[in-house]
C-alpha cells in the first residue's frame, strides 16, 4: 500500500531456435518490462566482446506497412458506422457503450500470419477501393460544380453564354473585378495600348466586372496595366451557358449527387457492418505481432543465442523463469540483478494499491510518476481528496448527483476505458462525502428544506452548521490542514533520511515540528498560569532553535520559509470559502425563485421554476469544478511539495493487447 512493488532485473539467455516462442510467451503473460540491454553490456567489457546488437526481424517492415493500411481501412469503416450520430448517440456511448466482441484467433508464426492478413485486407480492399473511387469522383464533381456556381453568381449580370469569355485561336479575353472609381482611368490606359482592343464593364455589388478582348500578342500588356488598379482576375474555366443556366444546372446536379453519395455511403456502411469487427481484430493482431518482432532490437545475440534484459516484480520472478523454461524446453539460463541499495532513480514503478485506493493512482500520475522505493502517497490522496471535495461542495443533493455521474461512468464507458472507470470511482467517493457533510452542515440545495418546504433536516449537527458557525468550520479546516501538512513533513523526513539527506530533512521537515512545539508552549504559558513563564521561555527557545535550523540548512533567506509554512497551513481555509460559496449561491437562487413566485402573478411560478433549475445547474457546475481543482491543489501544492520525489516512469509491461481478440 505505502510502498511500490519491489523490482529486480532479470537477464535471460535462450537459443536462437527458441527466441520466438519465448518472446511470444512473455508477451502474452505481461509480466516483464523489456529494457535495452546495450547500456548494461557496455559496462561489462568481457560480455561486450562476445555479443553483437540484435535487430528487429525482417518481417517488421511488412507488418508496419500492413498496419498502416489496416488503420486506414479501420478509420474509413469506423467513420461510416459513426456517421449521422448526434448528441443522443454521444451520450449513450457514455451510458451504454458497445462492448467489443473478442474474436477467437489461432496462434500462427509471423510468415503465416502475414499471408492471412494480406488475404483479409485484399478481400476488404476489393470492396472499399471501388466505393472510395466513387466517392472521390462525386467529391471532385461537387467541387467543380460549386466552383462553376460561384463563378456564375459573380457574373450573374452577364446575359450571355459564359463560354464566349474563353480565349480563341487569335484573341485573348481577360475578365476580372475592378473598383468602380477606377473604371475611366483604366479605359484610358488600355485604349493607349492598341486599337485592336475592345472592353466593356458590368456593375456589381462590390465594384465592376471588366472584360477586355484583344489580340493574343497584347494579352500580357493588358494584364500588366490592369494589375496597377487593384484588379482581381476571374478564371472562366470550362463553364458553358448563361449564369442563370449554370446555377440552375449546378443546383440540380448537386441534389442528384447527394442522392448518389447517400447510396454509395450505404454500400460502404454495409461493408463496414460486415467487416469492421474483423478489421479491428486484425489491427490488434498486427500491433501485437509488430511489438514482438520489434522487441528483438532491444536484445543482443551471439551466433546461436539471444540475451534479453527486463524489469520484473520480485513476486513474479519465479513465474517468469517457469514460463521461459517451458517455452524454451529448458534451453535457457537466468541471471537476476538485485537493485536494492543501488541508485534506483531509473527503476520503473509498479504501484500496488487496494481496490479502494487504486482509482486514485490516476490523480497521482497526473502530478508525476512516483519514485521507486519512495512512499506511495496514493492512499493519502484516496482518503483526503474525496473529503476535501465534499468539504468544498457540502451540499447533499449536489453530492448525490456527482455520485450518480460516477456510477454512470463505471457502469457505462468505464467498462471499456480504465481511466473512465477510475474517474467514476473518484466521483462516487467524492460525491458521498459531499452528501454526508451536506447533511451535517445543513446543505441541501442550499437552504431549500427550510426556505421552501418549512422543514429542518434532522441530520444537521448544530455546532457545524455552515452559515451559523463558520468559525467552527474554519477551525476544522485549519486543523485538518495542520494534520495533513505534518503528515507530509513526516513522509518527507523519512524519504530524506533514507537517501542520506540529513540537512534537507532538518531544514525542510524536522524544524517545523520544533516550531510547532514552540508555538504550543508559548500558548500554554500564556493561557495556563501553572506553566507561566517557564512554558513561554521554552516556547521561545524552540522557536529560536527553528530559526537557527532554517539558517543552517537553507541560508539566511531560510527564515522566510516560516511564512511559506504559515501560508501552506492557512491555505486550507479555502475549504471554508468554497463551502460558504456553494451554500451562499444556492441560497441566493432559492431567494430569487421565492421572490419571483410571490411578486409576479400567473407566470411567476413558471419563472421561479426556471430560475431554480438553471440557477442550481450553473451553481452545481461551477462549484463541482472548483471543488475538484481545490481538492487537487491541496494535495499537489500543500501536501506533495513537502516530500514528493518524482520517478522516471511507470512499469510498462511487454504485453499483448486482447480487447478484440483471444487465443483459442
Amino acid at each position: 500500500m505505502f510502498k511500490t512493488a519491489r523490482m529486480r532485473k532479470i537477464r535471460i539467455v535462450t537459443l536462437d531456435k527458441y527466441v520466438a516462442p519465448t518472446v511470444d510467451a512473455l508477451h502474452e503473460s505481461g509480466l516483464i518490462q523489456v529494457s535495452d540491454i546495450s547500456e548494461s553490456i557496455q559496462q561489462d567489457p568481457e560480455l561486450a566482446e562476445l555479443v553483437i546488437p540484435s535487430k528487429a526481424t525482417p518481417y517488421t517492415g511488412k507488418l508496419s506497412s500492413l498496419l498502416m493500411k489496416t488503420n486506414g481501412i479501420s478509420e474509413l469503416l469506423g467513420n461510416s458506422l459513426s456517421e449521422g450520430h448526434g448528441l443522443k448517440d454521444t451520450i449513450m456511448s457514455f451510458i451504454s457503450p458497445d462492448m467489443p466482441v473478442q474474436k477467437d484467433i489461432e496462434k500462427l508464426d509471423t510468415a503465416a500470419f502475414i499471408e492471412k492478413a494480406e488475404e483479409t485486407l485484399a478481400k476488404v480492399e476489393s470492396k472499399t477501393s471501388v466505393i472510395e473511387g466513387k466517392l472521390s469522383a462525386l467529391d471532385a464533381e461537387t467541387s467543380e460544380l460549386k466552383s462553376n456556381k460561384s463563378l456564375a453568381k459573380r457574373l450573374s449580370n452577364f446575359d450571355m453564354d459564359l463560354a464566349l469569355l474563353k480565349d480563341s485561336k487569335y484573341t485573348s479575353i481577360t475578365v476580372g473585378r475592378i473598383n468602380a472609381e477606377s473604371t475611366s482611368e483604366i479605359k484610358n490606359e488600355l485604349s493607349n495600348l492598341t486599337d485592336e482592343l475592345e472592353m466593356f464593364t458590368v456593375p456589381t455589388d462590390d465594384g465592376e466586372i471588366i472584360t477586355v478582348v484583344t489580340l493574343k500578342e497584347f494579352n500580357d500588356d493588358v494584364y500588366s496595366t490592369l494589375r496597377k488598379f487593384d484588379f482581381e482576375k476571374i478564371e472562366i474555366g470550362n463553364v458553358e451557358g448563361t449564369p442563370e443556366h449554370v446555377i440552375s444546372s449546378a443546383d440540380s446536379r448537386l441534389l442528384t449527387i447527394e442522392s448518389e453519395r447517400a447510396a454509395v455511403k450505404g454500400e460502404l456502411r454495409a461493408v463496414a457492418e460486415q467487416w469492421d469487427d474483423e478489421i479491428l481484430a486484425l489491427k490488434e493482431q498486427l500491433e501485437n505481432e509488430k511489438d514482438k518482432n520489434e522487441i528483438l532490437s532491444s536484445f543482443v545475440q551471439t551466433k546461436d543465442a539471444y540475451i534479453l534484459e527486463a524489469w520484473v516484480p520480485v513476486k513474479d520472478t519465479e513465474k517468469v523463469e517457469q514460463l521461459v523454461e517451458s517455452s524454451s524446453e529448458g534451453h535457457c539460463a537466468f541471471e537476476t540483478i538485485e537493485i536494492e541499495g543501488t541508485d534506483d532513480e531509473d527503476v520503473p514503478v509498479l504501484q500496488q494499491n487496494g481496490w479502494y485506493a487504486k482509482p486514485f493512482e490516476y490523480l497521482v500520475d497526473m502530478y508525476s510518476p512516483v519514485r521507486y522505493n519512495e512512499i506511495d502517497p496514493t492512499i493519502f490522496v484516496a482518503l483526503t481528496f474525496p473529503f476535501f471535495f465534499g468539504f468544498c461542495l457540502t451540499d447533499a443533493v449536489y453530492g448525490l448527483v456527482v455520485s450518480l455521474i460516477g456510477v454512470v461512468l463505471i457502469k457505462g464507458i468505464g467498462k471499456v476505458k480504465e481511466s473512465m472507470n477510475s474517474f467514476g470511482w473518484i466521483l462516487v467517493w467524492s460525491g458521498l462525502w459531499a452528501v454526508v457533510l451536506g447533511l451535517l452542515t445543513n446543505g441541501f440545495i442550499g437552504d431549500f428544506p427550510e426556505r421552501i418546504m418549512g422543514y429542518r433536516l434532522p441530520t444537521v449537527f448544530a455546532p457545524v452548521e455552515a452559515f451559523k458557525h463558520p468559525d467552527t468550520i474554519l477551525i476544522i479546516a485549519i486543523a485538518f490542514g495542520l494534520l495533513y501538512t505534518n503528515l507530509g513533513f513526516i513522509v518527507g523526513a523519512i524519504n530524506n533520511l533514507r537517501y542520506g539527506n540529513v540537512k534537507e530533512a532538518i531544514g525542510s521537515q524536522i524544524c517545523w515540528f520544533v516550531f510547532e512545539a514552540g508555538i504550543v508552549f508559548l500558548a500554554l504559558g500564556y493561557l495556563m498560569p501553572a506553566i507561566g513563564m517557564a512554558g513561554m521561555a521554552l516556547g521561545g527557545i524552540l522557536i529560536l532553535a527553528t530559526i537557527v535550523m532554517l539558517i543552517w540548512a537553507n541560508g539566511a533567506y531560510g527564515v522566510m520559509d516560516i511564512f511559506g509554512y504559515m501560508g501552506d497551513v492557512l491555505s486550507y481555509a479555502r475549504l471554508l470559502a468554497l463551502c460558504l460559496a456553494t451554500g451562499g449561491i444556492a441560497m441566493t437562487v432559492n431567494i430569487l425563485a421565492a421572490m419571483i413566485d410571490s411578486m409576479v402573478p400567473f407566470a411567476g411560478i413558471l419563472l421561479a421554476v426556471l430560475i431554480f433549475i438553471f440557477g442550481h445547474i450553473a451553481n452545481f457546475a461551477f462549484q463541482v469544478l472548483g471543488a475538484f481543482i481545490n481538492a487537487l491543489r491541496l494535495n499537489y501544492v500543500e501536501f506533495f511539495s513537502q516530500f514528493f520525489m518524482s520517478g522516471k516512469g511507470k512499469f510498462e509491461a511487454f504485453k499483448a493487447s486482447r480487447t478484440f481478440t483471444k487465443l483459442k
